[in-house]
């Protein structure tokens, strides 16, 4: 028996991913520099999270329940962005650092289920693929999301910003271009 009330807010995130795809188009339309993160990000995440509810897999439930506070703090620095206020930069590097937070639970989640099945547990509604294919996104996510959190906050190189696209934490460039990152 499936559990209904938790298969309707799983079926909910699934849907989520569609408007997130929504934030990409509008950084082309705007003809803003779409880096390989935020593209490869938000498809592969939609394509995972529409395999995963095919196959009803339990550890989905962790990185929907992740991806939701994540995303909850993340909309809200949007918000506020939009709203013409200018958040802190460590609200930015917050951010960031909870989305590897959530890169890190996810490889470890993925570790404990493939562990699980090794172990002959065959009722823990995970298959091997999706464990392969789940550690092996997240990882590759780690990895990004690192690099940006090193050129975003850490990066010697003060003209790495202004490079790109606005829709990203840590990115304070307003529509015209204009760094608004300073105090005014």
């Amino acid at each position: 028996m499936h559990d209904r009330v938790s298969g309707f807010w799983t079926w909910l995130f699934v849907l989520s991913k569609l408007p997130e795809l929504g934030d990409t188009i509008f950084v082309v339309l705007r003809k803003q520099p779409l880096i390989f993160l935020h593209w490869y990000h938000h498809i592969t995440v939609l394509l995972y999270s529409w395999f995963s509810y095919t196959e009803y897999t339990a550890s989905a439930r962790w990185f929907i329940v992740m991806n939701y506070c994540v995303h909850s703090i993340m909309y809200g620095y949007y918000a506020l962005k939009c709203l013409g206020y200018n958040p802190p930069k460590n609200f930015a590097m917050l951010i960031t650092s909870l989305q590897l937070t959530q890169m890190i639970v996810g490889c470890t989640v993925n570790i404990w289920a493939a562990q699980y099945l090794q172990d002959g547990h065959v009722d823990c509604h995970v298959s091997p693929t999706n464990v392969k294919v789940s550690i092996a996104m997240y990882f590759s996510y780690f990895v990004l999301f690192a690099r940006f959190f090193y050129k975003a906050y850490m990066n010697p190189d003060p003209n790495w910003k202004k490079r790109q696209p606005e829709s990203i934490p840590g990115n304070y460039r307003s529509q015209n271009g204009a760094d608004k990152s300073k105090v005014q």
